[in-house]
Parts: structure tokens; sequence; C-alpha cells
């Protein structure tokens, strides 16, 4: 789904996600002062030969009027949390090319492609993909969006409002204590009454296939979470447990602040999403 974003009105903002928390988990290890090891960017030695240079932290605050940020991540993902006037054009929008090639032309800026963190390859194939269809001067800002959030909080946007403090953060510790390996997630499943199994893939990611015999709803993410909020109340309201399944694990980390900002106390994801499933069957 294409979308586009940013206070600097060089193309459409997206519309605000309704209902998520006012919390936002702290994924990543965050970058110390000092000198950085290479180790501590595992990426950038796979794309050093293609001609996408990084962006360090301090050199990005420093020049925030003088680059354009982009944020390739999914729309519920720059919902909850950017850094502030980046622009939204989603790596997987239909319409990635022409925003970007707009973008570059609009601005006369260097595009710096962002996403999740070190391990996130979005930014650089956002980057790489860019620069494929004429943007001159791409670069990316690999330390990713929760590093930035830690380091300056002052230049980041939680849920369409500035981001206040670093306590705003929900600590890694509290998305993991909702993790189950795929034993533990099936066994509460069969040991809970009338639980309520909700698959959150995209159509494309779930392709037709229940995972649960056809015992779970599908309900993929959506900016205003309405069809996630119905049946979340309902849950809350007949006392019944939530599992949640993704494609790989990640998309729940997100799904987690509505949750909570909904009082949701009970309630689990699968750890690796279907992929896991998928692994243990030997079909990846």
């Amino acid at each position: 789904m294409p979308i586009k974003g940013s206070s600097k009105g060089i193309v459409g903002r997206v519309g605000s996600l309704r209902g998520l928390s006012t919390a936002l988990m702290l994924g990543v290890a965050l970058l110390l002062v000092g000198p950085v090891a290479a180790e501590d960017f595992p990426l950038r030695d796979k794309y050093a030969s293609v001609g996408v240079p990084p962006v360090e932290t301090g050199e990005l605050a420093g020049s925030l009027d003088a680059m354009t940020v982009v944020d390739a991540r999914s729309p519920y993902e720059y919902e909850t949390l950017h850094i502030r006037d980046a622009v939204s054009i989603p790596l997987a929008s239909r319409d990635f090319n022409e925003s970007v090639r707009t973008l570059a032309e609009e601005s006369g800026q260097p595009l710096v492609f962002y996403c999740n963190g070190v391990t996130c390859a979005v930014s650089y194939k956002a980057a790489l993909k860019a620069k494929k269809v004429g943007v001159k001067d791409a670069r990316v800002y690999d330390a990713g969006v929760f590093t930035w959030a830690q380091t300056h909080p002052e230049h980041t946007v939680l849920l369409g409002e500035p981001l206040q403090s670093t306590d705003q953060l929900i600590a890694d510790e509290a998305f993991k204590d909702r993790l189950l390996d795929e034993d533990g997630f099936y066994a509460r499943i069969q040991s809970s009454t009338d639980p309520v199994i909700v698959d959150i893939r995209s159509q494309d990611q779930r392709q037709g296939v229940s995972l649960f015999q056809m015992k779970d709803r599908h309900v993929p993410l959506t900016n205003d979470n309405r069809e996630l909020g119905g049946l979340v109340q309902a849950a809350m309201n007949e006392q019944r447990p939530m599992f949640f399944v993704d494609a790989t694990g990640k998309q729940v980390r997100w799904l987690q602040y509505y949750l909570d900002e909904q009082g949701v106390e009970e309630y689990w994801f699968l750890e690796g999403g279907a992929s896991k499933i998928y692994e243990g069957m030997g079909l990846q």
C-alpha cells in the first residue's frame, strides 16, 4: 500500500494512527559514543561496493536541514514512531519509484533512508532502488529509528506527538515477556478457554493459508485498527486470551503498543512468527 507523509509538505501526510499506545519499545542496542566498530553494523560490508554511503547519528542530527529523511518502513511503523519531518515512502509501495524521484527533484537534497536498526536491510534496499530510478544522492541512516529516538528524542515523533522523554519507550524485556516459542504457543492455546487466535499477516503473506485449521481470524494490521479494535474489545469483554501471529515476529512488536493502550492483559505472540512454523515443516 503506497503511503506518503511529510511535515515538509513534499508529499502528502499519512492519516494519523488512532488508538495506539503512548509508549514505544527500545528494541535494539543503543549506539555508544566513540568509534564505530564494523561488527556493530553487519550490513555495511555487504553494501559497501554499491555506492550507498551510511550516515552516522551525529552527522544526521547536525544536517537535518540539509538532508531529506525518508522512512522506508511500513505505514504502521511510521505512524507509531518516526524521525521528525521524515517522509514516509514504504519500500513496498507501488509508487515508490515515482515518489522518490519526485521527492529528490523537489527537495534538491540528498535522500537519507532509514528503517528499524542495524540488522534491518530495508533502508539499504530502498536507497539502492532509488539510485536505480535516477536518484543520484541516496544515503542510509542504518542505526535506525530506535537509536534515533533514544539519542535525539527532541527530533522524534511518537504517535503523532513529539517524543517528550525516553521514559516513554517500552523496554525490550516487556516485549520478550509476551513471546512464546512454537511449542509454548500451541500449549497455551490448548490450555486456554475459548482463545482468540489472530493472524495479522497481510493478504500476500498469508496467501489464504490458515496455520490453525481455520480457527484463527485473519485481521491484517491497518492504520486505524478498525477491525482489530472490535475483535480486541470483544475478547476483553468476554475475558478471552488473545494469541497473535505475524510473518516473522516483527510486526507484533508494534502491535503491542495498541494492545497495551487498550488495556489487554492476557495476550501472547508467536516467537519468529509464521516463518518459524514453516521452518519446522521444512518449507523454508
